[in-house]
Formats: structure tokens, C-alpha cells, sequence
């Protein structure tokens, strides 16, 4: 099959080429997708960026929407012709190809109101924000009445469906940060209560605000945002982060008590942790939202089809700093 990788690491213009490779075939708990739609995540742009590929070309691609073709021994949940969505894993082969193995335990069923480009949208994204919401802050559904939700970076991927979750299924108030006219629209399209300017101090804008958040989500530039995070979050208050910050302070954090976790959605899939199905019940539940209208979709621009060309400016562009939302692609399936 052709796919759509790199050997070296570097620019997204220098390295990224089309390749011939082996269809892959199934374990006992997997299914074989038809690829027809992807998206483009920030961990796209790092590792081609960064994480040199050991021997044959890398392919990367960490959400997808498609049809199964085929099932493993063990799998119970799915059949041949189920359309599916999820966000695969960071230890396999990724998603720019027209065929890819995955766990059935870490996939769902594609929203039937959304088509399989714009349901690649979202699965990495939700993964990442129900995990920050719901096991890092330890919240369940309906709690947070009277509590805040700071989401520093709300007009990304995981910020735009952060705000929604936290909205929609518990009771916190959401202030989010925004510094341009069109980040600040789609934050409250997003449902944040408050918007802030990420541009001046976060603590200076939280005191004007009048309001002291008991959860901070650091979503992006967390070492330049630390410190005021320190001042700004309650006592024994709780941030959760998901970027790569250099050396944190994290002894400064004691005398307010405040609980420091990471979130990596792709943990349960690494060391198949014994709850790695929990994607999979998640995901299933993000999809009914979706269908019922409780969420909305994050998508904000359609890439074209998948070739090198378009994944190239892709790329490109969830590098410029200036992506809302999420970036996605028709697959290479789904384009011949």
C-alpha cells in the first residue's frame, strides 16, 4: 500500500515522503481500518520534527476516522464494515496510510451526524481532555458547582473540547484564555464563561476577574505561565499539564499544596495498563454526545485530501501558531 512518512527528522518541507509498504494484518485484538479521514495534531509536528525514525520510514497520523475491513481473534465488539474513530497509538504505525491495525480497546463508533473527515477531528483531543477532567482532577459528572476551570490555550484542539466537557457535564465555571479576536470568538462559541488575554500576566487578569480557580488545564507554554499559575490557582488547587515545559519550580507548589499531574493520552496504549478499554468506553460516549448535540465539533479547517503536498502545508500550519481548533484531511482510502 502507499503511505506517507519520513526516514529523517527535520521540516515538514524536507522530509516527508510517499512510500510503498506492506498492508499491516491484524493481532487477536485488533481491527484492520479503512482509513478515510485524519487529523493533524500537535505530536505529528514533534516527532517529525524531532524523533529520528529507527530504519524504514515513520508513519505518523495520531487520529482517525474509517470502516473495518477486518478483526482479530479476540475482538468482541466490532465487526467488518463498523465505522469507527479514535487516536491509535504512539507506538505503532499512524494513521497516513490507506490501512491501519489498532486496538479495538482504544476505538469507538464514529458519530453517525459527523462524516469520517470531520470524526478524525476529534478522538485525540476528547482522549486527552476527558482524561485531564475526569482522572487528573478526579471530578465526576455533575460536581465542580462553585468551583473554576482556568484553560490556558482554550482555542486548541484539546482546549476547544476541554471547555465543552467541562461545561456541559460538570458544574464549573470556565474561564479560558484567548488573545485575538478570532480565538476569543471560538472560545465562546465553545461555551467558556470568561476569557482572558494569555499576552498579560494570567494572575493579574484572574484578580481583575475577580475569580481564584481551584483547576488550571496548562495546555501550552506552561514554564512561561508557570509562576503566575502558582499565584493565581487556590490553595490546594490542582493543574494539569500536557505540553513539554523545560525545568519547573515544582518545590514553589508546597506551601499552597497544590497537586501536579501530567496528562499523556497515549499511556494506557504504551503500557497496556489494565483500564485501556477506557478509551474505548469514553470515546463511545464522546460520539453519542456528539450525536445528540451536547458537543459540537472542533473541527475549523479541512486540509483537502490527503497527499504529501497537503499534509505538508498541514503541518505547516498547526506549526504557525495561528490553527483554531482542528485541522483534518480526507485519508488516503478515502481519496484513491
Amino acid at each position: 500500500m502507499k503511505a506517507i512518512g519520513y526516514k529523517d527528522a527535520g521540516s515538514a518541507a524536507d522530509v516527508l515522503i510517499e512510500f510503498e509498504t506492506v498492508t499491516p494484518q491484524p493481532g487477536p485484538k485488533d481491527l484492520l481500518v479503512e482509513v478515510r479521514g485524519v487529523s493533524v495534531n500537535p505530536v505529528d509536528v514533534k516527532l517529525r520534527a524531532s524523533a529520528q525514525p529507527d530504519g524504514e520510514p515513520r508513519i505518523l497520523g495520531f487520529d482517525a476516522a474509517g470502516v473495518v475491513q477486518e478483526v482479530g481473534s479476540d475482538v468482541t465488539w466490532f465487526r467488518p464494515g463498523d465505522e469507527v474513530f479514535y487516536a491509535g497509538d504512539i507506538t505503532r504505525p499512524g494513521t497516513n496510510a490507506p490501512f491501519q491495525v489498532v486496538d479495538e480497546r482504544i476505538v469507538g463508533r464514529k458519530p453517525s451526524s459527523l462524516g469520517f473527515t470531520e470524526a478524525a477531528g476529534i478522538p485525540l483531543t476528547s482522549i486527552t481532555a476527558w482524561e485531564m477532567l475526569f482522572d487528573s482532577f478526579g471530578l465526576k459528572e455533575g460536581e465542580g458547582s462553585g468551583e473554576a476551570l482556568l484553560v490556558i490555550g482554550g482555542a486548541g484542539g484539546v482546549g476547544s473540547i476541554l471547555i465543552q466537557l467541562a461545561k456541559k457535564l460538570t458544574g464549573l465555571t470556565v474561564i479560558a484564555t484567548a488573545s485575538r479576536e478570532d480565538t476569543h470568538a471560538w472560545v465562546k462559541k465553545m461555551g467558556a464563561d470568561y476569557v482572558v488575554n494569555h499576552r498579560n500576566p494570567l494572575d493579574e487578569e484572574l484578580k481583575f476577574l475577580g475569580i481564584t480557580p481551584r483547576y488550571v488545564a496548562a495546555l501550552t507554554h506552561t514554564d512561561k505561565h508557570f509562576a503566575a499559575i502558582r499565584e493565581l490557582i487556590k490553595p490546594r488547587g490542582h493543574m494539569a499539564l500536557i505540553d513539554d515545559p523545560g525545568a519547573l519550580d515544582v518545590a514553589s507548589l508546597k506551601t499552597k499544596a497544590i497537586s501536579l499531574s501530567w496528562e499523556f493520552m497515549f499511556t494506557r496504549s504504551m503500557f497496556q495498563t489494565e483500564d485501556m478499554d477506557v478509551q474505548h468506553q469514553l470515546l463511545n460516549r464522546v460520539s453519542e454526545l456528539l450525536d445528540n448535540g451536547t458537543l459540537i465539533s472542533t473541527v475549523n479547517h479541512h486540509g483537502g485530501s490527503l497527499n504529501i503536498e497537503n499534509l505538508r502545508a498541514a503541518h505547516e500550519f498547526q506549526e504557525s501558531g495561528k490553527a483554531i481548533g482542528k485541522t483534518v484531511l480526507d485519508g488516503l482510502a478515502a481519496t484513491g
